[in-house]
């Protein structure tokens, strides 16, 4: 009896048919109730995603150093902020990176860089500052990282002696900036970044705004690249 009540569930679970190359069997499926928590899940990680991406990606986390850094292809209000944390901060040396600039097809020269142009907004905005620039050959790819180890080697050239930095960058950029720059500059340097809010869109609601949704979702996807996939040639 008790095998044959196997058998009977073991055929209602299971049918064969087509001379036994097909098979049917039960499954599970889900409920009004299943989809209906499924769906809130998406929305409550849709919801905490809106509310803490930017915020997450905007790090601030400045060392204690006295030589700052301006990423080169910021805009002049942001290079601008860079050059009054400078003014105000315990700052004795300041550096602009960057490539070259985009439309020029590739490196021509150190002064048709974003190292040249930003050290240029500098000076313009504050002469009596001391600004390096540093400039950087690399135009397609991995730009950030590229100039940060165009810093490494300026430094190891002139000033070895520092052991510490602070890298002004745009506020979404912030985290994957510090990232790629102590993998550049190595465990001998402490890096630290200073985040400077993008005036184009409202970081409380970035998903509002075209350039914001481009900003968030570009550094999100690219600092899980370098977190996970990145690995310096």
């Amino acid at each position: 009896m008790l095998s044959q009540g196997r058998a009977n569930t073991s055929s209602a679970r299971s049918r064969k048919g087509f001379g036994g190359l097909a098979v049917r069997r039960e499954g599970w499926h889900l409920t009004w109730r299943g989809w209906l928590l499924i769906a809130s899940v998406a929305v409550l990680s849709g919801g905490i995603f809106l509310a803490g991406a930017h915020r997450f990606l905007a790090l601030s986390a400045p060392v204690n150093a006295d030589a700052l850094v301006i990423e080169g292809w910021l805009g002049s209000y942001a290079i601008r902020a860079a050059t009054e944390e400078f003014q105000k901060g315990p700052y004795r040396r300041l550096y602009t990176t960057g490539g070259p600039v985009s439309g020029t097809g590739g490196y021509t020269n150190d002064y048709n860089t974003y190292a040249s142009v930003s050290a240029e907004v500098v000076k313009a905005a504050a002469p009596e500052i001391p600004v390096q620039m540093v400039p950087c050959r690399v135009h397609r790819r991995d730009r950030t990282y590229a100039s940060a180890v165009a810093l490494k080697e300026w430094l190891l050239a002139h000033e070895p002696q520092v052991r510490a930095v602070n890298v002004a960058t745009e506020d979404a950029h912030g985290r994957r900036t510090r990232l790629l720059f102590q993998k550049a500059l190595g465990p001998d340097i402490k890096v630290g970044v200073i985040p400077l809010r993008n005036p184009d869109y409202d970081p409380d609601r970035w998903w509002q705004y075209s350039e914001g949704v481009r900003e968030v979702i570009g550094e999100s996807l690219a600092y899980i690249y370098v977190k996970l996939f990145f690995s310096p040639e």
